[in-house]
């Protein structure tokens, strides 16, 4: 029987509840807010659900992986909902971010629940580790510029050079 993939990682970000949900939700400036993504192009929008597609920075093979996803956010809740449209390696992958107000800062969590296909590369515990380490490098990166934002007073990302 398959395992399934599972992750949780949270990060506190001293910033307004606004400025951390408009500027994670803005798929467009993704490029510039995430490390990992070389694009986001947003293909279309449809009773408050965005279907966009990604791709990452070339691989040391020169590969320029990417996919479609689906993501509904929901501001009322601050919750987002999410899977990949395009699986890729993946059975399924399926995202739930939460954002949640505390006295001292928004506490951002991701969640994301998957399957690998069987004649993927790696298996469900490896791309869990993986995932793991990579998000918590994301996180730190969001952390840092809502933060950089927020004390400049700007509500988003500075504009590109």
């Amino acid at each position: 029987m398959t395992t399934v993939g599972h992750t949780d990682n949270e990060i506190k970000i001293n910033a307004p509840m606004d400025l951390v949900w408009d500027m994670t939700n803005d798929i467009e400036s993704w490029p510039r807010l995430f490390s990992e993504y070389s694009s986001a192009e947003i293909l279309k929008e449809e009773n408050g659900t965005i279907t966009f597609r990604l791709a990452l920075h070339p691989d040391e093979n020169g590969t320029v992986w990417s996919w479609v996803s689906e993501r509904t956010p929901d501001p009322v809740t601050r919750t987002v909902r999410a899977r990949r449209v395009e699986t890729g390696v993946f059975e399924y992958m399926n995202l739930y971010w939460e954002y949640r107000q505390e006295d001292d800062g928004v506490v951002m969590r991701w969640v994301q629940d998957f399957r690998m296909k069987p004649d993927a590369p790696i298996d469900d515990a490896a791309m869990t580790e993986r995932l793991n380490r990579n998000t918590a490098v994301q996180m730190a990166r969001i952390k840092g510029l809502v933060e950089e934002a927020a004390a400049a007073g700007r509500r988003g990302l500075p504009d590109p050079e």
